[in-house]
């Protein structure tokens, strides 16, 4: 019975990965429990489970305490992947590109292209936050082409989201519209419902999303700030005082619904305002 012990967690993480996937959180928690109850750790699992519940600082010491704990190339490269993009909410853009960077390593050491596939991934979502438009088009580009040939849908899909915020940076949305109905296609081949719903939510443009939320100045704050500045690096970026900009980022946070520097980087992260 005890020899069956490892095949049954992996099954059960699997298993959590596809009702994650669908959208279906609690049977995903429950899944990843019964994994780690029969030593499969549930990782990078759990963290991107929390990362999908909006709880942002809940899935960045998830997976920052993974990584913590993985020595072995293989398993580090899956959590790698997940932290860039887990950091990159967290508006944590230095350890994203370290952990982007050390994933690149292991990809160039190992030489499988899924590995190479998943650096240009995250490669590509790090340039994006420094607006670095060409490169991240470039690795972006890289990874889809990979991931179409090793036949990997969900990967393909969320790298057309990612391309679909480079057309929207470059002002051609009819490049924009075509990678999101490519991604919505792939979601719904995988009946990933919780991806869906993100689709629906970036297919509007960003603006209608603010227009009557925050006023231009509060706009301006809350790009700062989620491109991890400080409040008085703020202050002298836009040449007010601490204190004003104190009372825009607790404004910011009220009328976004959020407690949290994390969860304000969050939600520009998702609206693509960064």
């Amino acid at each position: 019975m005890l020899s069956n012990r490892p095949a049954a967690g992996a099954a059960f993480y699997r298993l959590g990965e596809i009702h994650r996937l669908r959208g279906e959180f609690a049977k995903a928690e429950a899944a990843y429990a019964r994994a780690n109850g029969r030593g499969q750790k549930p990782q990078p699992g759990l963290s991107l489970l929390r990362l999908s519940q909006d709880q942002i600082d809940a899935a960045a010491a998830s997976i920052r305490g993974a990584l913590l704990d993985t020595r072995a190339q293989p398993a580090r490269a899956r959590l790698l992947a997940a932290a860039v993009e887990i950091l990159l909410a967290a508006g944590d853009r230095e350890h994203a590109r370290a952990a982007g960077e050390e994933l690149s390593e292991i990809a160039r050491a190992v030489g499988a292209r899924l590995l190479a596939a998943a650096s240009a991934h995250a490669t590509g979502a790090v340039l994006l936050t420094e607006d670095d438009i060409p490169g991240a088009s470039t690795s972006l580009r890289q990874a889809y082409d990979v991931w179409r040939d090793l036949e990997m849908p969900y990967e393909e899909a969320q790298t057309c989201l990612l391309m679909a915020v480079v057309c929207e940076r470059r002002g051609d949305q009819d490049g924009r519209r075509l990678e999101l109905d490519a991604a919505r296609r792939l979601f719904k081949l995988l009946n990933a419902a919780h991806c869906l719903a993100r689709i629906a939510e970036q297919s509007k443009p960003a603006t209608r999303h603010v227009v009557g939320l925050l006023s231009q100045r509060e706009l301006q704050v809350l790009r700062l700030l989620a491109a991890g500045k400080t409040n008085r690096d703020i202050a002298e970026g836009l040449f007010i005082s601490e204190k004003t900009v104190a009372r825009h980022v607790s404004n910011i946070f009220d009328k976004l619904g959020v407690s949290s520097r994390a969860g304000a980087t969050a939600w520009a992260y998702q609206r693509n305002l960064i």
